[in-house]
Parts: C-alpha cells; structure tokens; sequence
C-alpha cells in the first residue's frame, strides 16, 4: 500500500511538472510572438506609401494686391497730432502710402484627375489675384510650377477647386470612404506647413463627426501635427487614399498641440462633384425651420424619446406647398432615420434640385408622410431679405404664468414690434430671473403664438392650453416663441 502510495505521488509530481513545462512553453511562445510584433511595428516604415502619394501633393502660394491707404493710417489714429510727423517721415524715407502691395499666402492641395484639377480650401485662395501651385519635385527632378485658375469654391465646406493646364498627364490621388475610417487608424498628413515645403507627419484618427461652426461639417479630428500651410492638403489614409482635406487646427499659440481638423472626404467629393459640373454647388433645400427635440419637449409632445426634427416655422418654399406644418417633428427623410438637427441639414443639402422625397413626420399624435419636391439652397438664401431686430415689448393687460408676464397682442404692440396687422399671440413683457423660463432662453419681447401646438391670441388661451396638458397627464407645456420673427419651441414644466 505505502509502494502503490508512493506511485501515485510520483506520478503526480510528473503530471504537475508537466503541465508547468507546458505553461511555460506557451508564456515563451507569447513572449516570442509579441517580440516578432513589436520588431515588425518597428520596422514597418511609411516611406513607400509617401513615395507612391507624394507627387500628387503641391504648394499652393497665392498673391493678392493690397490697395495702399493715404497718409499714416494704421499707424497712428486719425487726427493724431503726430499724423504730420509720420507723413514727413514717410515722405522721408519715399515710402508712397498710396502704392499698392502685394502680399503672399501659402497653403497646400492635391491633384485629383491627370488633366491637371486640384483641390484645396477656399479660405487658402479667397480674393487671390495670382494663384501658382508648385509640385513635388522628387529625387533630382527640377521644380515645377503652374499658374491655376479656381473652377469654384464653397464656403460652407472651405473647399475650392483649382485647374492647372499641363504639359502632359499629373500623378492624381483618389478619395477613399471617410465613414470607414475608424478612431485609431493610422493616417498620414502631407503639405506645406509654415512654407518648409512639402512635409509627412503621421497620426492617426482621434475622434470623428466632430462639428466645427457650419451647418455641413464633418470632420475628422487627428492628432498628425498639421500646421499652418498644411490648410487644403490631404489626410491619407494607409491605403494612400484621401479620407480628409486638413482645414483647421485647435492651438493656443498657432501652432500644432495634436488636434487639427479635416473635412471628411464623404462631403469634400458631393462638393467637388458640383463645382467641376457647374462651378458652385447645388444643395436641395427643404424650406423649414428646425430645432432639436429634448427630454422634455418629447413629453410635452406624446413622443417615446427625444430625436428628430422639430420645425418651429414654414416660410415660403417647398415644405409649405407640400403642407408641412410647424410642430410636424421630422422623423424620416428620404427613407433616412432622422437623429437630430445636424444630420437633417446635411441629408437635405446632400439630396439633388428637384428630387421628391418621402418626409415622415409626427403630428396629432401620429405619424404622416408628406412628398415634398426640393428646392435649391442657393436660390433662397440670396432672395432672403434681412429682418429688423424686434424691440421689447410694453406691459399692457398683464398676467404671471409660468414665470412669465405677458400681455394680450394689441394693434399698438404690432405696430411697435413691426408684425402685420394680422400677427396674433401673448407678448412676454417680464421674466423672472429664478425661473425655468429664463434658464431656457425667454425674455421680455418674445412672442407666444403656440402653446401645445395650437394657436394662443388670449391669456384664457394659454390657460386652457395648461389645462388640457395635465389633463392628458403631461408635465411639460410646448410654446412656439417667435424673436425677431425667428420662431423656436421651448418646453415649460407646467408644476403641481
């Protein structure tokens, strides 16, 4: 029994042994295999992506003349009594106040075709005289230069596109699919920064969909050090296609901190599509003011959750033909969900002139579909007119409500205020400071003329309003609230 004892704790001891042997072996083959990686990671090189895209990448300096200015303006004040002695001392010195100058932008961009298009930002060539765009030179090669003429350019983007007239056949890049890209892929920036000629930093992608200030942007923040001159260039990604024109850089001193910002290339091709067909772009437009849908608007209105497009006003254009309503939230367009705001924008400028489309909207409780057959953006922006800022209103027939004083609509405060003769709705003569109302933007001169989405004229109006909400067991009151004839809703806890 004690020898059967002993065999079987031997071969436990081996069976153990055993298994640490085999532990082992697995931790050194990690080992070996994370060592191969690490040596492999180090020595990739990006060198022959940059060798492939590199030639398609160009300089772009821009010359513009500068109007000179009489006397020593900019100098000293206007009236100064040391005007005299400054004009003295440039008639001294034979410097012309008068005399034009020019003055020099640098900047970058990349070719797109062979016959010589070129893209960049607008803001890189924006009232340039004289536009040259300088190619890589490569190994050996003398430096190349080319007068260029803009085809078009988009503010609202910040891209402009160029054509130079060539010898023979450019080395081009192609646009590669931005909404692939992902936030940790390598990406390459390439361009002139601070005019040190053509320049490689490397990085990768550091967040997406970042918006800036425009209605249309959508840009792909990195950390590839882009600095001034690299405006215009390409954002490469490792398969040598452009996902980004670099634009915009965040820094408290000028210069690269490791969050700059490029235009995804999904938006830069509709743009440069357009400019090359017509030389400006064509964006659909819909006709409809909107706003985005909260927590508590979302109660106020029946609604499951917040998201979609709230239109807060329907002016004259397609929406209004097709008979969407303010209060309608837009919760499809085109067969496209809606989340917010931002994206309708983007979705609506991106839809072709003239197209019908199916607009799915919440209204009374339930969803209809309105066919609404687009317009063009550009047309209506340069027919819209500018309107007056409304002054504050006077109290009249006043009542407290919600935080708020207001006065019944009288053909004295429709004069004052510049509505026609028609307008109805409660004017906002006082707000409480302590309030929900003037934490979400009301002050005095704000006109109510909705309130749950019907139409208010009296202060019995608004009051019954409330009274159907906790009726139906809402918190929250919806009010449509005009300033200066630009209408938004807010949403009021209506309390106990």
């Amino acid at each position: 029994m004690q020898a059967q004892a002993r065999s079987i704790s031997v071969q436990r001891d081996d069976s153990v042994g055993f298994m640490r042997l085999m532990w082992l072996a697995f931790a050194g083959m990690l080992l070996v295999l994370a060592q191969t990686v690490s040596a492999q990671a180090r020595g990739e090189s990006l060198a022959p992506l940059a060798e492939k895209i590199s030639p398609a990448v160009v300089n772009i300096t821009t010359t513009t003349l500068i109007e000179g200015q009489t006397g020593p303006q900019g100098i000293v004040p206007e009236g100064s009594p040391f005007e005299d002695f400054f004009r003295e001392f440039q008639d001294r010195n034979g410097d012309d106040g008068n005399r034009p100058r020019r003055s020099n932008a640098l900047g970058s961009g990349f070719v797109i075709s062979e016959d010589g298009y070129i893209v960049t930002n607008n803001h890189v060539i924006a009232e340039a005289d004289e536009i040259l765009v300088e190619f890589f030179p490569g190994d050996g090669q003398p430096k190349k230069e080319l007068p260029a003429k803009v085809i078009g350019t988009d503010e609202k983007t910040d891209i402009a596109l160029l054509k130079v007239e060539a010898t023979g056949p450019l080395k081009y890049v192609q646009f590669g699919d931005s909404d692939i890209a992902r936030v940790g892929d390598w990406v390459i920036a390439m361009g002139n920064p601070l005019g040190q000629g053509f320049s490689v930093s490397a990085g990768i992608v550091s967040a997406r969909n970042r918006a800036l200030s425009g209605s249309y942007d959508d840009y792909i923040q990195t950390d590839a050090a882009i600095n001034r001159g690299n405006s215009g260039g390409p954002l490469f990604n490792m398969n040598g296609e452009v996902i980004g024109v670099n634009t915009a850089i965040l820094s408290p001193n000028g210069g690269s901190i490791g969050i700059g910002f490029s235009m995804a290339s999904n938006v830069v091709v509709k743009v440069v599509d357009q400019l090359r067909e017509f030389g400006e772009t064509r964006r659909g437009w819909l006709g409809v003011r909107i706003q985005d849908v909260t927590e508590d608007m979302a109660e106020a209105m029946g609604l499951d959750k917040p998201g979609g497009a709230l239109i807060s006003d329907v002016p004259e254009g397609p929406a209004k033909e097709a008979g969407l309503l303010a209060g309608d939230v837009i919760l499809s367009f085109d067969g496209v969900e809606v989340a917010d705001t931002r994206g309708l924008v983007r979705q609506v400028g991106e839809t072709t002139v003239g197209k019908s489309v199916r607009v799915v909207v919440h209204r009374d409780g339930g969803t209809q579909t309105v066919l609404v057959t687009l317009g063009r953006r550009e047309d209506a922006e340069r027919a819209e007119d500018g309107e007056e800022e409304t002054p504050d209103a006077p109290a009249e027939e006043n009542a407290d409500i919600l935080g708020l004083t207001i006065s019944p609509l009288t053909d004295k405060l429709r004069e004052e205020m510049g509505l026609d003769a028609d307008a109805e709705g409660l004017v906002v003569t006082e707000v409480d400071e302590a309030s929900e109302a003037f934490s979400k933007g009301l002050r005095a001169g704000d006109l109510i003329t909705e309130a749950g989405q019907q139409k208010v004229s009296s202060i019995e109006d608004l009051e019954s309003r409330m009274d159907e909400a906790r009726e139906a067991g809402r918190k929250s009151l919806l009010l449509l609230v005009r300033r200066g004839g630009e209408p938004r809703f807010v949403a009021l806890s209506l309390g106990e």
